[in-house]
């Protein structure tokens, strides 16, 4: 079992581990580029993106467990439909974002209430990115398919191939092109249509090695049986909206205390971000294996790759742990502001607490996409927003920005004992009997 895991967790950790890098990278890029305001700018510009993507993440988690099920009950059919259905619903949503850019930029901006200078440089990365979304979206799609179809490493080349993409052209545009602050956003950009030309490849080529070809024909091609994805994907839209929520409510908290609070709490973001794309990869592993003994209705061998799942993640989780309680290197790489830095080391507890709390979360999030119990998964997030705007508006206000990750800690810990109770509750006693 723990090579199992071990085979889709390894090639899920490095895949991931790009995607902070490559925000860790954008910080640091800002952080030299002269100010707080930059930084600020660049946080803002992200949580935009998470503000509008984050809500159709169920086009990497649905695809993911529906396609792991059917993998699994040997159905190559419905492991076909399933990522023809996924990639045309995100390319109809990508058009509908780059339609409707205007009111949503307006929006983000009313609701994360900036700075005017913040406001400049954000909008104008949102304008250019934009046209990233359909890219972006399809390969949500299709990434959670090469996940369900157990090739984790397939996934792995996606991503890096496009986030390496992104260093490279981000800072070609920043520093040979000399374009400033928005060579970020224009090198994202090429990046996220070069990386969909790549991953398309990458599919066709995986189809044709397990001769799925002569399969792709019009049933395949279809929408019968998307009742299913839907309804898994409903429960995954409202929790990625609450998600957004908790994270949006964090940016703009530190956006209305002023620049540095703002920067500050984008560099305990790149932090918990970074953790938990480490423990995603353990997530990953979860969705892809619990999904495939789910629909070979194997459940002895379920409930073990669970138990070695969070060992897994009780590794991981000890290392990020003592590495946050000293987190001055890291801030170090990430900007050259002295004086962020001192405020930063301010919240080191707060940064070593993240990876704890977070830790039984991210890995039942990953079972639970296995099992497409999605209204699960959307019960636990709804009781710890709840519970997190509860205890930010409770706690006095004389605080300062410490209740906010008082509050943004005792969300995440929330999250896996909800979840905790809801497995146990669950239990499949037999490999049959209960998991259909």
């Amino acid at each position: 079992m723990n090579r199992e895991i071990l085979k889709i967790a390894l090639p899920s950790i490095v895949a991931n581990i790009t995607i902070p890098l490559l925000g860790l990278l954008d910080t640091a890029i800002a952080g030299h580029l002269g100010s707080a305001t930059f930084i600020g700018a660049i946080a803002v510009a992200t949580m935009m993106f998470n503000l509008i993507y984050w809500n159709f993440g169920f086009l990497r988690m649905s695809t993911s467990g529906l396609t792991a099920q059917a993998y699994g009950a040997a159905d190559m059919p419905r492991c076909l439909r399933t990522l023809w259905q996924s990639c045309a619903i995100a390319l109809a949503i990508a058009l509908t974002i780059v339609v409707l850019q205007v009111p949503l930029l307006a929006l983000s901006m009313w609701v994360i209430s900036p700075s005017a200078d913040v406001v400049a440089l954000a909008s104008d990365y949102f304008r250019i990115c934009v046209w990233g979304a359909p890219p972006v979206l399809v390969m949500m799609s299709i990434k959670g398919w090469l996940l369900g179809m157990q090739d984790s490493k397939a996934a792995m080349w996606v991503s890096i191939v496009v986030n390496v993409l992104n260093i490279i052209a981000s800072l070609l545009a920043v520093y040979v092109l000399r374009q400033g602050f928005m060579g970020i956003a224009v090198g994202t950009l090429v990046a996220e249509w070069l990386g969909l030309a790549y991953a398309l490849w990458v599919v066709w080529r995986k189809m044709r090695r397990l001769g799925l070809t002569r399969l792709w024909g019009r049933d395949t091609r279809s929408f019968v049986g998307a009742r299913r994805f839907f309804s898994v994907s409903g429960d995954i839209l409202l929790r990625s909206f609450l998600l957004m929520l908790v994270n949006l409510f964090v940016v703009a908290a530190g956006a209305r205390s002023g620049d540095m609070i703002l920067a500050v709490n984008s560099l305990m973001q790149q932090l918990n971000s970074l953790f938990a794309y480490f423990l995603d990869g353990i997530a990953f592993a979860g969705e892809a294996l619990v999904g495939k003994y789910y629909g070979a209705n194997n459940g002895p061998r379920l409930r073990l790759c669970v138990r070695r799942l969070f060992v897994w993640a009780a590794v991981l989780t000890s290392a990020f742990t003592v590495l946050y309680s000293w987190p001055q290197l890291i801030f170090a790489i990430l900007t050259d502001a002295s004086d962020v830095i001192t405020a930063a080391l301010d919240y080191r507890w707060w940064c070593a607490l993240l990876p704890v709390s977070g830790m039984a979360a991210f890995v039942w999030d990953g079972v639970f996409i296995g099992l497409t119990r999605s209204r699960g998964m959307l019960l636990a997030v709804a009781v710890a927003d709840a519970a997190f705007f509860a205890l930010y508006f409770i706690l006095p206000v004389s605080m300062g920005n410490h209740r906010l990750w008082l509050a943004f800690v005792t969300y995440l810990a929330l999250r896996g004992v909800v979840q905790t109770w809801l497995y146990a509750r669950y239990n499949p006693a037999s490999a049959s009997a209960t998991l259909k």
